[in-house]
């Protein structure tokens, strides 16, 4: 697939559940990289950080980058697909009920950890 196209996909899904959980850096786009765009645990830290650049991590994502740790293509994309999809993932957040809402998130969560926990 696409590099771009898969950044876009990246930045839409962390813009949609953190809008949802108010969750996207390292639960989302971190292992979203590792797994689709092949970035080692470093590059995707230190990408997920320049997304959230200001004033979040500016000085985390300023060390990442002095060691060569950043994407700024990737970043570039995810940022933009986030900003533009995070108010769907509120809304309909806030539409679900809290319960339901609690669910999905521990669900989430616990696919992910499975995930790297028993990643090759």
């Amino acid at each position: 697939m696409n590099f771009i196209l898969i950044c876009l996909a990246i930045g839409s899904l962390a813009g949609i559940l953190s809008g949802l959980f108010g969750v996207g850096g390292g639960i989302i786009m971190i292992p979203a990289m590792v797994y689709l765009l092949g970035f080692n645990q470093h590059l995707a830290q230190g990408t997920s950080l320049a997304v959230m650049l200001l004033p979040v991590s500016i000085f985390a994502a300023i060390q990442y980058y002095k060691t060569g740790n950043i994407d700024i293509k990737a970043a570039f994309w995810i940022m933009l697909a986030l900003a533009l999809t995070s108010f769907f993932g509120a809304k309909l957040g806030l539409s679900l009920n809290n319960m339901l809402l609690q669910k999905l998130f521990g669900i989430i969560m616990l696919i992910m950890s499975l995930k790297l926990i028993f990643a090759k």
